[in-house]
């Protein structure tokens, strides 16, 4: 019976006979010696470690949008969650994904309320350990991100289980700790949150969930009196348009009327891969028009409302924003007095209409279009401005 021992010393022999010829390919040709496997000639051991052989790592994706009026614009997520509250991934693997998926900041926002990885029987147990700091989840992405050169906000979630309040996010918070001491009372916490120049964003108004902080299934979507009486005391500054993979129409005119910026977030919980796929064109994301790239030139751009989200094909904003990046994203020429040539220079949709057929305008494609006499506007229908209200662009061109 053949033992461990001589089945090493014949397998060692049958090494040593296959080093004494070059290694040559299929084709004749020596081999890489990179893709030889290695020659185990001693020891008792089982493990045999066969080199490099990962593939390699998809570059990431590449989103190009020309600045606007002087404003870069920078790609972001303010709406993210780990297994420090509800999520499945860790902080800094969040990093990895935004920066695979071309993304310039990040907000995790783990729920100050809800935390069940956290709690008794939970499965986490560094979350666990950590459990009476609220700011663990963005010391623990903060290394990965500086190494990353990805722009990291110190963020949280309140989750509050009626509506009105809902849910809200707290943006630029010094401290998520005394927010968190106020727990008992979501006013006070939006208050200490604000005290600290922090930005309060209203998440997903729509989401029909009565028990956990949404609205009755079916039910219309209004403005409530509660939300409007924070905004006037100056404690709520933005809304989402859009959820993971829900839109709510209404929230254009409510950013008009409200005053508030217009956000698309991806409220993640599982794995970027398992929500949306790889660098998917389709994820929501929210774009800040800002003076540099930096946080405190985000934080003032959240506050002078210069956002813009984009989610699922669509672009929403607010005057004189979005005009402006379409302005800066797609160039129009006029060839004759009925024929236009336009090109979309950005990574951003475009399904533009001019009195009739929409036709979409890829980017680094130019298209020529006819414009029938007497047609002054050109319809971008996939940017809306307003409830069921594209973005009209008026054509003043001469040939």
């Amino acid at each position: 019976m053949l033992n461990r021992r001589y089945f090493l010393k014949q397998s060692a022999l049958l090494g040593a006979a296959a080093t004494l010829s070059p290694v040559a390919d299929l084709w004749g040709k020596p081999a890489n010696p990179d893709s030889i496997p290695p020659v185990h000639k001693s020891g008792d051991t089982y493990t045999v470690n066969m080199g490099h052989i990962k593939a390699s790592p998809s570059p990431a994706r590449q989103i190009i949008i020309p600045d606007v009026e002087g404003f870069k614009v920078l790609k972001g997520d303010f709406h993210i969650h780990t297994l420090f509250s509800d999520g499945n991934v860790m902080p800094k693997d969040r990093v990895l994904e935004a920066v695979n998926n071309g993304l310039d900041v990040i907000s995790i926002t783990d729920h100050i309320e809800f935390r069940p990885n956290i709690s008794k029987g939970g499965r986490c147990k560094l979350a666990a350990e950590q459990a009476d700091d609220f700011n663990i989840w963005y010391a623990s992405a903060r290394s990965e991100a500086d190494n990353k050169e990805l722009l990291l906000i110190r963020g949280a979630e309140i989750t509050k289980r009626s509506m009105p309040p809902g849910h809200l996010n707290v943006l630029f918070a010094s401290d998520n700790n005394p927010i968190t001491a106020a727990v008992d009372d979501w006013k006070t916490m939006v208050q200490v949150a604000v005290d600290q120049g922090a930005f309060i964003l209203w998440n997903h108004p729509g989401w029909e969930a009565p028990t956990s902080g949404g609205i009755e299934k079916g039910a219309p979507l209004f403005f409530p009196d509660v939300h409007k009486e924070i905004v006037r005391k100056g404690l709520l500054h933005g809304i989402e348009i859009f959820n993971y993979n829900e839109y709510y129409p209404v929230v254009s005119d409510w950013c008009n009327e409200q005053n508030l910026a217009v956000f698309a977030n991806s409220d993640i919980h599982d794995s970027e891969l398992a929500t949306y796929g790889i660098q998917n064109p389709l994820r929501p994301m929210t774009l800040v028009l800002a003076k540099e790239r930096s946080l405190e030139s985000i934080r003032e751009a959240l506050f002078a409302r210069r956002t813009i989200g984009w989610a699922a094909g669509m672009v929403w904003g607010r005057e004189p924003w979005l005009p402006a990046l379409f302005k800066s994203s797609v160039e129009i020429k006029a060839l004759t007095p009925g024929t236009l040539e336009l090109s979309n220079k950005s990574s951003l949709p475009v399904a533009v209409s001019l009195g009739g057929a929409v036709f979409e305008l890829p980017q680094n494609v130019t298209r020529q279009v006819y414009r029938a006499e007497g047609v002054k506007n050109l319809t971008v229908a996939n940017w809306m401005t307003g409830m069921n209200k594209p973005l009209e662009i008026q054509l003043d061109l001469q040939v």
